[in-house]
């Protein structure tokens, strides 16, 4: 489940890059108030590829879901995107978890 997940929120790392640029094109908002919450976003992506396994890491993957999709209100594609990173986000949980227990089934039938 781990490498599904990391690989979707180094996707999404680039994602929420791409659109830190094209935020800044708004005239209503600052360069520094797009790039902190691009740069804290982008932050928590590659730190949360490192805490895929400790309890709480999967919740806290859900909220920055949530806030790719609420970052829609700013950047109009990123409704779409978020709903399809939401989707990505899913799938590699759920079949990411079957994944795994296939593999403990078959470490220990081999045992």
């Amino acid at each position: 489940m781990r490498t599904l997940c990391s690989s979707t929120l180094i996707g999404e790392f680039f994602v929420i890059g791409f659109a830190g640029l094209v935020a800044m094109k708004n005239p209503d908002l600052s360069m520094g108030t797009v790039w902190t919450v691009s740069g804290v976003a982008m932050a928590l992506c590659v730190l949360l590829c490192g805490y895929l396994g400790r309890p709480g890491a999967l919740v806290v993957g859900w909220a920055l879901q949530v806030g790719l999709f609420a970052s829609g209100f700013v950047v109009g594609t990123m409704f779409f995107l978020g709903l399809v990173f939401g989707g990505l986000w899913w799938a590699a949980i759920h079949y990411g978890r079957k994944v795994d227990e296939a593999k403990a089934r078959n470490a220990a039938q081999a045992a």
